[in-house]
């Protein structure tokens, strides 16, 4: 098993292809498509548009939310083409990694102008939260 640091590197690495290749501009699902490639090629286990079901007051609720991007079932990204990233951008993938329990998530944002500078690492701290399943 491949660890977190491992996974994220190869992860940016990816996404860094994929935008010197296209460039800024294009739809979120095209980027999300390129990036599965990459990641497929890279030999990483990928689940795109993966749904997960929440417990809210012993009631589940089927697809709930949508991962963008699962890595290896350990990494989170969320793909975004947009202007800029804002608190908001952080707060979701925040959200979906406490509601998963997982501990790391990637935020891609693809209309910059530099990859480098469309890239933002979430942590959670508080991996007790999890509320799936």
């Amino acid at each position: 098993m491949k660890s977190l640091n491992e996974i994220s590197y190869a992860v940016i690495g990816a996404a860094i292809r994929v935008h010197s290749a296209l460039g800024p501009g294009l739809l979120e699902s095209t980027y999300e498509k390129c990036l599965m490639i990459e990641l497929n090629q890279a030999g990483l286990t990928v689940e795109r548009q993966r749904s997960l079901p929440l417990r809210y007051k012993g009631t589940l609720i089927e697809n709930a939310y949508r991962i963008d991007i699962l890595v290896e079932g350990q990494l989170i990204i969320e793909l975004k083409a947009i202007e800029r990233l804002t608190p908001l951008d952080t707060a979701q993938l925040l959200t979906y990694l406490k509601l998963s329990g997982l501990n790391l998530g990637l935020l891609l944002n693809f209309n910059a102008t530099k990859m480098t500078a469309g890239i933002k690492r979430v942590i959670n701290s508080a991996t007790d939260f999890r509320m799936t399943g």
